[in-house]
């Protein structure tokens, strides 16, 4: 697989398209990462690594507000065949802050305004609105 953090941001968009209260991905420490922030913005309820098949797997529970997906977009920005790197003054805001853009830092993995406020740049993974 070429671009795991591509992958795991496809299978939350269709287990949303489909309804599904938890998607399956395989694990991976960058993976968590960006699941971190995803669940202290409150775009999702939680992870729980499992195994499946005799390799590590997290359980994504996805959250719904009235029946519709509270992720609305979710969208990769530096992929592997051109990477996105910004300096703090440089990151994007995301539908004029009420998405968040997530941020690959030498600090760890945070969302835009965590980064802007640590004054640190980095590559700009993907942004969720």
């Amino acid at each position: 697989m070429n671009d795991p953090i591509g992958d795991m941001l496809t299978r939350i968009r269709n287990g949303q398209m489909r309804g599904k209260s938890v998607v399956s991905t395989p694990a991976s420490k960058l993976r968590g990462w960006v699941l971190d922030v995803l669940a202290d913005e409150g775009y999702i309820r939680g992870y729980e690594a499992t195994e499946e098949n005799g390799h590590a797997a997290f359980e994504i529970s996805l959250k719904y507000y009235e029946g519709t997906p509270v992720i609305r977009e979710l969208a990769r920005v530096s992929k592997p065949g051109r990477r996105v790197y910004m300096g703090a003054d440089d990151i994007p805001t995301v539908r004029q802050g009420l998405g968040v853009s997530i941020v690959s830092t030498s600090k760890g993995v945070m969302s835009d305004a965590t980064a802007r406020s640590n004054n640190v740049g980095g590559e700009v993974l993907c942004t969720v609105f």
